[in-house]
């Protein structure tokens, strides 16, 4: 194969690769992070001791707890009085072991039933039921002798996590990055391989398949970044922003910790690749001096003839 071909489809072959980088990434995170319902209860785990999302849920248990009261009894004269109490009993159970327990189980309850509606024809929408915590809620008010805590409703109120009318869409995109989460890395690693072997000058393009991976993984740390704010931005104005933050930067964790081992592994191959090209090792001095000698001889060999013939 020519030089120039030969560097024209290696310089393809990496610019390819160092596309694929960030995508793959970010499918196969999708796929086997956010796809795993292990990975995800982890992730999710250490949210329970979050200020912010101890307080979150504070509120949504109370103000619906509250809601349920007025629904079923006629309590509207008490209901501010009553208010305090109610959030206090429901922030006192969040620091609770049994709150981690309740956290963890829901969680995983939760992403089971997300992902068997994500691969199942199953065309109901996923909903995740708070009488548990109500129920413990009411137990704490009844010991603390709240006044009407005995009578505090527990029902089954299910909130909506999959819409039925959105599954179709979302079973597709799932099913896209299940199958994207494999290939694509496996293509962007297939593709630098061969764009490095193919290539005229190997140096150079080991440095350029670095730099691309490493240019692939801040332009990841930055998607995630703007990703964050484009989220938050768009909550209501009543949304608790800083409990959203805190559950999308746990969930974004393990990608925003690919992403920068991309941009400090691929940083360091080529600062490698480019300080070995000024420290190849010096030819050997004997050596030279050998190759000196032996094009010094041939010059002689004529003088040498010229005296024998005279003699």
């Amino acid at each position: 194969m020519p030089p120039r071909l030969r560097s024209a489809l290696s310089a393809v072959l990496i610019t390819l690769s160092c596309l694929l980088v960030p995508f793959g990434a970010l499918a196969a995170w999708a796929a086997y992070a956010l796809a795993d319902t292990g990975r995800y209860v982890t992730a999710m785990a250490p949210l329970a001791a979050d200020p912010d999302v101890r307080e979150a849920v504070a509120d949504t248990v109370g103000d619906g707890i509250l809601r349920a009261v007025d629904q079923h009894l006629d309590v509207h004269p008490l209901r501010d009085s009553v208010r305090p109490f109610v959030h206090d009993a429901v922030r006192s159970f969040t620091q609770t072991q049994a709150f981690r327990l309740a956290w963890d189980t829901g969680n995983r309850v939760t992403h089971d039933a997300v992902l068997r509606a994500l691969r199942d024809e199953d065309e109901r929408a996923v909903t995740v039921d708070f009488a548990p915590v109500t129920a413990q809620v009411k137990r704490q008010l009844t010991l603390d002798h709240v006044p009407l805590a005995q009578r505090i409703p527990v029902e089954h109120t299910s909130v909506a996590v999959l819409p039925a009318g959105e599954l179709v869409a979302l079973r597709k995109g799932f099913h896209v990055l299940e199958v994207a989460g494999f290939w694509l890395p496996v293509a962007a690693v297939a593709f630098a391989t061969t764009g490095i072997a193919l290539a005229v000058r190997r140096r150079r393009a080991v440095a350029a398949t670095a730099l691309g991976t490493a240019l692939g993984g801040a332009l990841l740390v930055l998607a995630l970044a703007v990703g964050r704010s484009l989220t938050l931005a768009d909550l209501p104005a009543d949304a608790p922003h800083p409990a959203v933050g805190a559950v999308y930067d746990a969930l974004t964790g393990t990608l925003r910790t690919a992403a920068w081992v991309l941009l400090g592994l691929g940083l360091t191959v080529a600062l490698t690749a480019w300080l070995t090209r000024y420290l190849r090792p010096k030819r050997p001095l004997v050596r030279l001096v050998r190759r000196r000698r032996g094009s010094a001889e041939p010059a002689s060999a004529p003088a040498q003839a010229r005296t024998r013939a005279r003699v």
